[in-house]
């Protein structure tokens, strides 16, 4: 039987932001929401990808409305200036989805400070900095979203990169503390939480056909993650059908953990 998937008409119109969105899971986000009628922004350090993306979704047949803007996450000065300069020019922000991350493997023997520090910059400074300036804008909607991924990485016992599996566990702190500062404004505050997503960096770098067997014996449904499993998710979260979920970690890993 042929899969169905939602439409949100809340989402239609929104203005919505996308860290990392230019590609792998984030350009899959962007791509799902524009199909929805959002007004979606890419922030992304890959301005070759992003710009293509963007050009792309708008000269597509149902048109779009995607905007490219290049952006370091890990700059929080530039980051928030990103964020504000949207804000003020759409008089409100609807959602904002932390998805920039970056989840390059390495020893913890040889990790270094500097490492470390971008680890966290990387992977979890920017949640917090991003939602600071979005505040305000949120408030403008009359309420809205935040939406921060994690990652299953902190809960199946992965070894192999502890700076970004304590940063992805630092987000479940952070959500939670910000759902109930926030939650008087009408904001919810979520994490995301994808397992193994079967991207193109993933595929590249990492997943062999060993690795998909241990995915396959791993999680209690044996298909691969797609991105777009994430994508749909994240529509839900940004849609008034999820208008009393918030301070929550939604899980999409086919059962892994």
């Amino acid at each position: 039987m042929a899969a169905s998937y939602a439409i949100y008409p809340s989402i239609k119109d929104q203005v919505v932001i996308i860290t990392g969105g230019a590609t792998g899971i984030g350009a899959e986000m962007v791509r799902q929401f524009s199909a929805q009628g959002a007004r979606v922004y890419i922030l992304d350090i890959d301005e070759r990808s992003g710009a293509a993306l963007a050009e792309k979704l708008n000269n597509s047949d149902g048109g779009s409305n995607a905007v490219f803007l290049r952006c370091d996450v890990t700059d929080c000065d530039a980051l928030q200036t990103a964020v504000k300069t949207i804000g003020n020019d759409n008089g409100r922000i609807n959602t904002l989805i932390n998805n920039a991350a970056n989840d390059s493997r390495h020893d913890w023997r040889e990790l270094t400070p500097e490492t470390w520090d971008l680890c966290m910059n990387v992977n979890l400074r920017h949640h917090f900095f991003a939602a600071q300036a979005a505040h305000p804008f949120l408030c403008k909607a009359g309420g809205g979203a935040i939406v921060s991924l994690g990652s299953i990485a902190w809960l199946n016992g992965t070894t192999e990169m502890i700076g970004y599996t304590t940063a992805k566990a630092g987000i479940h702190g952070l959500i939670r503390t910000l759902a109930k500062l926030y939650g008087p404004d009408g904001i919810r505050v979520n994490a995301l939480l994808p397992g193994w997503t079967m991207t193109e960096r993933q595929r590249k770098l990492w997943v062999t056909a060993a690795v998909e067997e241990e995915i396959a014996a791993s999680q209690a449904l044996a298909q691969m993650l797609e991105p777009e499993d994430i994508a749909r998710l994240a529509l839900f979260l940004a849609s008034d059908d999820s208008r009393m979920c918030t301070k929550q970690i939604f899980i999409v890993d086919g059962g892994w953990v």
